[in-house]
């Protein structure tokens, strides 16, 4: 599997070949991090009262016997109207799901090399828009003819962030946050070239 290389006017001008760690990887391994980075990001905030929680419900609501009815001992029972939920939702519940370091990392080259096979994994020497400017944004990712694209740079200055940041269909970041939840969300990728670098030379 190969990588695009593209000049400054984003057209194809060679191939990279990708290094043969990245191929091979069990898919399971992007599978768990994806699991994990949604995890993290659930909200926790549903909750219900147990019946230990809702007020009231003192008093006996009718005699043990006598009544023909189901013998009761207090409203804040589940079921009652009103009454506490049994087994409902708890904010202090824990959805962090652990995936170390080592599979992250496959995870990552697992994804980079999907988009390889695919052919939306391109290499660039700079991303950068020195005017600040979003029609020249819009016009460096026109000239990729992908759906959408996550743009990768080692730094990222603050005239190519606001450039970007009013195209819905782009997402640009720094190398140290690129991961394989945001490389498997987007339907192509663009990278500079010194940010492979470090993921060959990390891969290796």
């Amino acid at each position: 599997m190969s990588a695009i290389v593209l000049n400054e006017k984003m057209e194809k001008a060679s191939e990279l070949a990708l290094p043969e760690s990245f191929s091979g990887i069990n898919p399971h391994n992007l599978y768990l991090y994806v699991k994990s980075a949604q995890a993290a990001q659930r909200s926790n905030s549903a909750t219900a009262l147990t019946r230990a929680e809702v007020r009231g419900g003192g008093k006996k609501p009718w005699a043990q016997k006598g009544g023909g009815r189901a013998r009761a001992g207090s409203r804040r029972s589940p079921v009652f109207v009103g009454g506490g939920k049994a087994f409902g939702p708890s904010n202090n519940r824990n959805y962090d799901l652990k995936v170390n370091k080592k599979q992250k990392k496959l995870a990552l080259n697992f994804a980079l090399n999907e988009h390889a096979q695919n052919g939306s994994l391109f290499i660039v020497d700079s991303i950068e828009i020195a005017s600040g400017k979003t029609k020249d944004a819009a016009a460096m990712f026109k000239a990729l003819n992908q759906r959408d694209t996550l743009f990768v740079k080692s730094i990222l200055d603050e005239k190519t962030f606001l450039a970007f940041d009013n195209i819905r269909s782009t997402f640009v970041i720094e190398a140290n946050e690129l991961n394989a939840f945001l490389a498997a969300n987007y339907r192509s990728i663009v990278i500079e070239k010194a940010v492979w670098t470090n993921l060959v030379g990390e891969a290796k």
